[in-house]
């Protein structure tokens, strides 16, 4: 256990009042891809930018492509809570975390057991209708393509999803910056805090126990009481 993390697993020891903000790094170690690494979404070849497909306006204009992008590589067979994952829900169990504030939508957080999840850019796993507003899981939305639609109305069944030109939504954000103010200690971790406005929820956060673990370097590291860096679920997973 190397110096930092024994500082970390101190701080954890003597809080009650943690806030976990995360983003795709968290995710990683389950086998799903973010968008911004080497090997992300964002460097692979399609037909056009994964950018522009995942916008509303190409849902609206192109449905049929945005879904074949949608079950191609957003949907993702036989993935399962990590490390990072397991801690987390393990504190909230504990007493110990009051909120998870995620910029994921794959609802690893509560398949690991967490229940207090703010879900910044909502969730694959929650798909409705935007004709008669009725709710789908994501095994019908996987059962019904090119471009899934009700079972009741016909009506086009959206995955809940913050996309491009979308904003988000308030009653999350709301209850999100109210975590985050209100904690005494605030991990960030497998987020490299550049997409805005997510990434400026920390800037609610008035403690001075600040954590930052990622693998690699962020342009808040200066900001941070305790910067980590490395894999996240290695890291939690010694505390």
């Amino acid at each position: 256990m190397t110096e930092e993390i024994k500082k970390l697993k101190e701080i954890i020891d003597h809080t009650d009042n943690i806030v976990f903000f995360g983003g795709a790094g968290v995710s990683t170690e389950s086998g799903i891809p973010d968008f911004r690494s080497v090997d992300g979404l964002y460097h692979q070849k399609y037909d056009y930018p994964p950018e522009q497909i995942l916008s509303h306006t190409f849902y609206v204009t192109r449905p049929e492509e945005f879904f074949k992008f949608y079950y191609d590589k957003l949907i993702i067979e036989g993935v399962k809570p990590n490390k990072a994952h397991l801690k987390l829900a393990q504190w909230e169990q504990e007493g110990k975390l009051k909120a998870i504030v995620t910029q994921n939508i794959d609802g690893l957080h509560q398949a690991a057991g967490s229940k207090t999840v703010y879900e910044l850019h909502g969730s694959i796993q929650r798909n409705y209708c935007e004709k008669c507003g009725k709710f789908f899981d994501m095994d019908y939305v996987k059962m019904h393509p090119p471009v899934p639609t009700c079972d009741d109305c016909g009506g086009r069944v959206k995955p809940d999803v913050v996309l491009y030109e979308e904003g988000l939504d308030q009653d999350v954000l709301s209850n999100a910056v109210r975590a985050i103010a209100q904690a005494d200690v605030l991990i960030i971790g497998g987020t490299s805090l550049v997409v805005y406005p997510a990434a400026g929820l920390i800037d609610y956060y008035n403690g001075n126990k600040l954590i930052l673990i990622n693998r690699d370097k962020t342009g808040r590291d200066a900001q941070a009481d305790l910067v980590i860096h490395g894999s996240i679920g290695e890291v939690l997973d010694q505390i």
